[in-house]
């Protein structure tokens, strides 16, 4: 060993500066190696265990770097496990290893020892010295010494032995220091990956650290945030709270809650901010991290849904209304009936003809009640029609009544010649309960609802929304005395799902537009605050066509069999009592496979006279199996169900009609006149 030019401790102290300096595990090892081969010999090396437990490269340092490669090949045991005895001795006695040749000769015995490609240097001499880190082994450091006799003097191994100990802390420090740099960049990855925002607030609440999410929740980038206060984008009442919650972290306390965020689009959005507490070093209160979820969208999922439940809920009202009405008109005809034949039976001034004629009358009554209940309660599949204005408000005017209630007086005013328009009457009629409905909510004291009909001709272009109609109009205007809305309210009144009322669905408006635009139609609103609002309808007008005449040529002049199919035996009664005093040979049926038999089975019937809607098979399908018999069977089709809510299961041709129920003798006996001709000769 040469003499050292200053002093060891110095040279120790020096290494352990420039190992601390070492910003990574590779420039630690070749730091050591470094200063191992200039201080102790030819070379030295350094082999570390990695994370799986095998030995990592050799970092190799050669006083001639033309042999260094040739050292590295000879001495490096990469990808080995450290089972060898060398290894288990290091790692049990946790003492150096000297090794030196005999007689001049080199080391026969090494840590690794085979064939390469390159020539294999000698080595005379080396010294392995474990290393400890965190108190478990973690590889040696190596040195060598390739001239002939040279041996390692203690002195010198127990500066190895030193220079192992500053390399072990070293490369403990080094490896802490990488598991820090790689928890942060796993945290910074998990702040920039994760869907909720994440804001890192001072004292005061700035921003001082802002991830990507949280620039969109607020809607500016992230860069520009820094520095920002959370105050900005928070109403009044959200800043006071925020006041609250940094002085709960402040006092050391972690805080949950829900708020609303302007962002700076001036849209908002709802929130849920986790904030807890950050502290320096020394325990100072530094300020907070913030997590922010966005919950809008649950929000309105869960309003939504509440929506659709609502709808559904109307959905089933809407089959339960067609069902009862169905069923109601089905008794009403047999009072109709039987009311109808006292009154034909008794003299007028009687009282029993007065109450037959009662009877009569509120019969009519119910009868407009439930078609009105079963176009508005069934509008899927209805058929369209030409509806005339005036029959169309005056069928409603019951409805409005009915949902206004005493305290809201009714106004209708239409022209006669008001041109009629062409849609499904349901919904129309629903559509105009709708507006009754939200006139009768802005006119909790009372007020007046006023609905006009004009005749308007409209140039293309008039209306601003697109698609909205032009040419013959039918111009519908609904105005209440309410409470009115504001502009930013009127702007949104026709979205679906907005309402100003907490316990509404906010489809009322939203059904109405849809139901007009579906006719072809346009809608506006106007109102103002305290001064009411005025809806306003524009429907395309129809021309009014003649209904095509019916070809009698081909029905039966006079008819005499009449096969009667009615699954409510008291209906089927009913209508046998009412045409069998006309002449009529009847034959009843209850359920329309009987019937079919008995046609299959030679019957003849010069009218079938069926329900619509039964079990099994419906009238319609009925018609079509005995026409098969019977091609030109004038077919009488009765119904609880208004023509327009059979909606497509019921066509009607040129030999066929609907009778609605509730109906009288003589609309029975009418019926059958128009469709068949006159009545058969009475029996003798």
């Amino acid at each position: 060993m040469g003499v050292m030019a200053y002093p060891l401790r110095y040279a120790l102290a020096d290494l352990a500066l420039a190992l601390s300096r070492a910003t990574d595990a590779a420039q630690v090892r070749a730091t050591a190696a470094r200063a191992a081969a200039d201080m102790l010999g030819d070379g030295a090396g350094v082999q570390l265990l990695g994370d799986d437990g095998r030995y990592e490269a050799i970092t190799y340092l050669h006083a001639d770097d033309e042999l260094a490669l040739s050292y590295v090949h000879l001495l490096d045991r990469r990808g080995e496990q450290p089972d060898d005895g060398f290894s288990t001795s290091l790692a049990a006695s946790r003492r150096p290893i000297v090794l030196a040749g005999e007689n001049e000769e080199p080391l026969t015995e090494l840590p690794r020892q085979r064939h390469t490609a390159y020539e294999q240097p000698d080595v005379h001499a080396a010294v392995l010295c474990p290393i400890i880190v965190d108190n478990t082994y973690a590889g040696y450091l190596i040195l060598t010494r390739s001239t002939p006799g040279a041996v390692y003097a203690p002195a010198e191994v127990e500066l190895a032995r030193d220079i192992a100990g500053e390399l072990s802390l070293a490369v403990s420090s080094a490896r802490a220091l990488e598991r820090l740099r790689a928890s942060e960049e796993r945290y910074r990855r998990v702040l920039e990956t994760i869907p909720e925002g994440v804001l890192q607030l001072d004292t005061e609440g700035r921003a001082t650290y802002a991830n990507e999410p949280i620039g969109v929740v607020l809607g500016m980038p992230r860069q520009q945030l820094i520095g920002v206060s959370l105050r900005g984008f928070l109403d009044n009442h959200g800043q006071a709270e925020l006041t609250r919650r940094l002085a709960e972290c402040k006092a050391g306390r972690s805080t949950v809650g829900a708020t609303r965020l302007l962002r700076a689009d001036g849209s908002h959005r709802s929130v849920r901010i986790s904030m807890m507490p950050l502290d320096d070093e020394n325990g100072r209160y530094t300020g907070v991290l913030c997590m922010v979820t966005d919950t809008t969208d649950h929000i309105d999922a869960k309003g939504l849904k509440r929506q659709l439940d609502h709808l559904r809920r109307l959905d089933s009202m809407g089959q339960l209304i067609g069902g009862i009405s169905h069923d109601f008109n089905n008794l009403m005809t047999v009072v109709a009936g039987s009311a109808d034949m006292i009154a034909t039976t008794t003299a007028e001034g009687t009282p029993q003809h007065q109450m037959a004629k009662d009877i009569l009358d509120a019969v009519a009554t119910g009868r407009t009640l439930t078609h009105q209940l079963l176009a508005f309660g069934r509008s899927e599949g209805n058929r369209q029609e030409i509806i005339p204005i005036p029959d169309l408000l005056t069928d409603v005017q019951s409805l409005f009544s009915r949902t206004l209630g005493e305290r809201i007086g009714l106004d209708l005013a239409f022209s006669p010649d008001i041109w009629p328009v062409r849609g499904e009457r349901g919904p129309l009629e629903q559509a105009l309960v709708n507006l009754a409905a939200n006139a009768r909510d802005a006119m909790l004291h009372g007020g007046m609802l006023r609905v006009a009909a004009t005749n308007e001709v409209v140039e293309p272009g008039q209306f601003a929304a697109e698609n909205a109609p032009a040419g013959k109009l039918v111009h519908m205007v609904i105005q209440d005395t309410g409470v009115g809305m504001t502009d930013e309210t009127r702007r949104r009144a026709l979205e679906p799902f907005f309402t100003t009322r907490p316990t509404a669905a906010g489809l009322g408006l939203a059904t109405t537009a849809g139901i007009v635009q579906g006719l072809g139609g346009h809608i506006e609103l106007e109102s103002q605050p305290r001064m009411g609002t005025t809806v306003h309808l524009y429907l395309p007008a129809a021309e009014e066509r003649p209904a095509p005449a019916i070809d009698r040529q081909a029905t039966p002049q006079v008819i005499g069999r009449v096969l009667i199919v009615e699954d409510q035996p008291e209906v089927a009664q009913l209508v046998q009592r009412l045409i069998e005093p006309a002449g009529y040979e009847i034959t009843v049926a209850t359920d329309a496979l009987t019937a079919v038999t008995q046609v299959a089975s030679g019957a003849h019937p010069d009218l079938l006279i069926t329900d619509v809607v039964m079990p099994t098979m419906t009238g319609p399908e009925l018609a079509s199996a005995l026409r098969t018999h019977h091609p030109d069977l004038p077919v009488l089709f009765m119904s609880g169900y208004t023509a327009a809510s059979l909606g497509p299961q019921l066509h009607l041709d040129a030999n066929s009609m609907l009778l609605e129920k509730p109906f009288t003798r003589s609309t029975l006996l009418g019926a059958i006149r128009t469709l068949c001709g006159p009545q058969p000769p009475r029996a003798s």
